[in-house]
């Protein structure tokens, strides 16, 4: 008998989202009449047959590129009390667990994020300033049910460095995860995950401690948003920089201070700096300052 190999399977991109909707009027203006998406296809059922299951409209608009944003309308549904209010919100992530639900819709150019904010505020939307996470800038607003709709401009293409910080950070915090839940508890701070990367990091690149110090250590993958932390200690005279592979590596016997307006960075990739993975205990982390120190110092 001969074997055959099966090809590997791969996805496509995605072909749709969905959410319900208990608006629908409001959400056809706002998806079809303000963004401007086509209204390609709707699904009209006597529920889909559990006898719990309500009538339904299921619609799709045209979100480019061979994808659509799906909504579902429960005919006779109510509204559930958690969503009543949130079209009113401010566009602010304050009810993180329901906002991390979102929609992003990509745009081309710094230019077309200025023209799609004055497009959205003179449809009468609340919008939010223009926020910077690292390889995007995006601006928010609410849907009329209170969703967040993003709209982002990539600042870089993803790089082979990207997703080498990617593994290890989810490697770390899975490596937090385990030895958390085998002691019967959760990982509730980042600073347990930056701890880890940077051992992963250090046994990856074989860092001793008489190469490059015994103190701090703060790896910083090689990227543009991370650039000005890099640059800011090359310059000073109470830590050094080590070069390593795709990481450079800040080193100090001592204590590290640094400022957020004197890096240039904006709050949401302050509160990142870390990212690459930190040995150190984190004393100070506020919207302006941190600091860090040597373990048991």
């Amino acid at each position: 008998m001969t074997a055959t190999t099966s090809p590997a399977l791969r996805l496509h991109g995605v072909d749709h989202t969905a959410r319900p909707t208990w608006k629908l009027r409001e959400t056809v203006r706002f998806y079809r009449d303000i963004l401007g998406l086509p209204l390609v296809h709707v699904i009209s059922a006597r529920g889909w047959g559990p006898a719990t299951h309500p009538d339904f409209l299921h619609f799709f608009f045209d979100s480019g590129r061979g994808s659509t944003i799906a909504f579902f309308y429960y005919l006779g549904s109510e509204e559930p009390e958690a969503m009543r209010g949130r079209s009113a919100l401010r566009p602010l992530p304050e009810d993180h667990v329901s906002d991390a639900t979102h929609t992003a819709w990509q745009v081309e150019s710094e230019d077309e994020l200025k023209a799609w904010k004055q497009k959205l505020q003179d449809a009468g939307l609340d919008v939010s300033v223009e926020t910077r996470h690292e390889v995007i800038e995006s601006i928010y607003v609410r849907d009329p049910n209170g969703y967040f709709i993003e709209f982002t401009r990539k600042l870089r293409p993803l790089a082979g460095i990207d997703a080498t910080d990617a593994a290890l950070t989810l490697q770390a915090a899975m490596q937090a995860e385990a030895d958390a839940e085998s002691r019967g508890q959760r990982v509730r701070h980042v600073d347990d995950i930056w701890a880890r990367k940077a051992a992963l990091l250090e046994a990856r690149l074989d860092l001793r401690d008489d190469a490059a110090g015994s103190g701090v250590r703060i790896f910083v993958p090689r990227v543009e948003e991370f650039s000005a932390l890099i640059e800011d200690a090359s310059r000073r005279a109470d830590c050094a920089v080590v070069p390593a592979d795709e990481f450079d590596c800040i080193v100090a016997d001592g204590p590290l201070e640094f400022r957020r307006k004197t890096l240039g960075l904006k709050p949401a990739v302050w509160y990142g700096l870390f990212t690459g993975g930190v040995r150190g205990a984190i004393d100070v982390f506020d919207r302006d300052r941190v600091r860090i120190s040597p373990v048991g110092r």
